[in-house]
């Protein structure tokens, strides 16, 4: 059998030395060599536009988030001023109190902190709604206590 194959083997057209390349690389004889293929530029580019139009859908529904998120913080801001302003109320005897005396560090609301460039109104009158104006620049937001 050894003696058929040499005799097969020397009948083909090979270039000198490649034979005896090949049988000396183990490496090149026990795996085929696999072609690494990348990416083309049109898949790049279709992969771009399927996200540039995913972020184009999603952009809407979170600006929709944002706006209703800021809305809930600043009528929360207004409950805080108008139970700050009825206690006000209560223990001074008065029915129109400056947004001074309610916030501060020793006053009945700590901290009023703007979420979108809101503003707030400079006296709460007892039994009159509370108008927040200003909210992201576009928005008014009312809260009747």
């Amino acid at each position: 059998m050894g003696r058929g194959a040499k005799l097969r083997r020397s009948h083909r057209a090979e270039p000198p030395g490649e034979t005896e390349s090949r049988e000396k690389d183990p490496i090149q004889m026990q795996s085929p060599q696999k072609q690494v293929r990348g990416f083309t530029l049109v898949e790049i580019m279709v992969v771009v536009v399927v996200i540039g139009l995913l972020a184009t859908l999603a952009l809407p529904a979170f600006q929709k988030v944002r706006s209703a998120t800021q809305d809930k913080a600043v009528l929360n801001n207004a409950r805080q001023l108008a139970s700050a302003a009825d206690q006000y109320f209560l223990e001074n005897g008065v029915s129109t109190v400056a947004i001074a005396n309610l916030v501060g560090s020793n006053n009945y609301v700590k901290v009023l902190s703007t979420v979108a460039n809101e503003s707030y109104p400079t006296d709460i009158t007892q039994g009159v709604t509370i108008t927040i104006t200003g909210v992201a620049g576009l928005r008014t937001i009312t809260y009747a206590p």
